[in-house]
C-alpha cells in the first residue's frame, strides 16, 4: 500500500523521529524512501548584499550541509535494509509545502511522512507550521510523528518497531 515514502528532512530531532517510524512503515509494507531537503537561498541573499560585494554562492554552505545530512541519514536507511534516494532541493523563499506537493507529483509518492513539533495555541499561531500545511494541502496521505516530550528531554527517538515487531 505504502510502497513509496516521502519523508521531508532538516536534521532537527523532530525530523528525525519522522525518518525513524517512515523506517518502520517501509519495513513493514516492503516500501521505499525518498528522503527530501530544501535549501532555501533566501535569507543568503541579504546577507551576501549587506557586505556590498558579490558573493559568488552565498547558500553554498547550507547546501553542502543538506548534501551530508541526506548521505547520513540516507545511509541509516539502507543500513535498516530499505531502498532509498534523495532529494536535494533549492528555491528561494517558497514555501516547503510547495516542494513537498511537487515531490509527491512527480515522484507519485503514497504517503508522506514527517516530524512535528505538536505545537499548539499561541505557539503554533506565531510561529506556524510545515507539518500543518503539509497535512492542509497534500494529495497522499501523511503521517505525522510527535517527539514525546519526555524522549525530547532524554534526546532519545521514539522506540522504532521492525517488521518482526520488535523494538529496535
Amino acid at each position: 500500500m505504502y510502497a513509496r515514502i516521502l519523508v521531508p528532512v532538516d536534521g532537527s530531532p523532530t525530523s528525525e523521529a519522522g525518518l525513524a517510524e517512515a523506517i518502520c512503515l517501509a519495513g513493514l509494507s516492503g516500501g521505499r524512501i525518498r528522503l527530501m531537503h530544501l535549501v532555501d537561498e533566501l535569507p543568503y541573499i541579504p546577507e551576501a548584499a549587506t557586505y556590498g560585494v558579490l558573493v559568488p554562492d552565498p547558500a553554498r554552505p547550507a547546501r553542502e550541509r543538506g548534501a551530508a545530512l541526506l548521505d547520513r541519514w540516507g545511509a541509516r536507511v539502507a543500513q535498516a535494509g530499505v531502498e532509498v534516494d534523495t532529494m536535494l532541493l533549492e528555491g528561494i523563499g517558497g514555501r516547503l509545502v510547495e516542494f513537498v506537493n511537487g515531490q509527491v507529483e512527480a515522484w507519485k509518492a503514497d504517503v508522506i511522512v514527517l516530524g512535528t513539533h505538536g505545537r499548539r495555541g499561541l505557539g503554533r499561531t506565531l510561529l506556524g507550521s510545515d507539518a500543518e500545511q503539509i497535512a492542509r494541502h497534500a494529495t497522499v496521505p501523511v503521517l505525522l510523528v510527535r517527539r514525546h516530550a519526555k524522549a525530547a528531554a532524554k534526546g532519545e527517538l521514539p522506540i522504532a518497531r521492525t517488521a518482526e515487531g520488535t523494538a529496535s
